[in-house]
């Protein structure tokens, strides 16, 4: 321990150290001197890539705009999703029988018109012709099933509708 504090001493340390920090500020400036040379060889190179353009200033570029669309797309799904929503309530199944409703009416000028969302909830229209006057009755429709009385052509109307597929059909009785 006395051979170290001795040393410590003495001048031959300080020129120990001053040649460590000499080598160090060496290899410092070679440090610095190679990363200069690949920053502009570096430069170089994305200005070639790009045409004359800076390729890095379009690599932004780019990357802005891709996160621009991803934000819109974002909207977008959320958009239709909530459409989505908002049409499975819209009347989409249509069902439309036609039928004579007194025996000395002909044409088959009655009906009856089932319009359902996509959980078969709507309604129900019935048009009774007659010669003499014509009345037209609606009744609420929840999942296929009205709290009211029933004729067979509005049962048949709604059986059409929710069988339709979201397609309109039409038949005679």
């Amino acid at each position: 321990m006395q051979e170290i504090v001795e040393f410590l001493r003495t001048d031959n340390y300080l020129l120990i150290l001053s040649g460590i920090m000499m080598f160090l500020f060496i290899g410092f400036l070679v440090l610095l001197i190679n990363y200069t040379k690949m920053n502009n060889r570096y430069k170089k190179f994305m200005n070639k890539l790009g045409n004359g353009k800076n390729l890095e200033e379009d690599l932004e570029n780019f990357m802005y705009k891709v996160d621009r669309v991803e934000k819109q797309n974002a909207e977008i799904t959320n958009f239709c999703r909530n459409l989505e929503e908002d049409l499975s309530k819209c009347i989409q199944k249509i069902g439309i029988v036609r039928y004579s409703a007194f025996k000395d009416t002909g044409s088959d000028l009655s009906f009856a018109v089932a319009l359902l969302d996509e959980k078969n909830n709507g309604l129900v229209f019935n048009g009774i012709y007659s010669r003499e006057m014509s009345n037209i009755y609606a009744k609420p429709v929840e999942n296929g099933n009205s709290k009211y009385t029933l004729s067979k052509e509005e049962l048949e109307a709604i059986e059409k509708a929710i069988n339709s597929n979201n397609i309109y059909k039409e038949s005679k009785m």
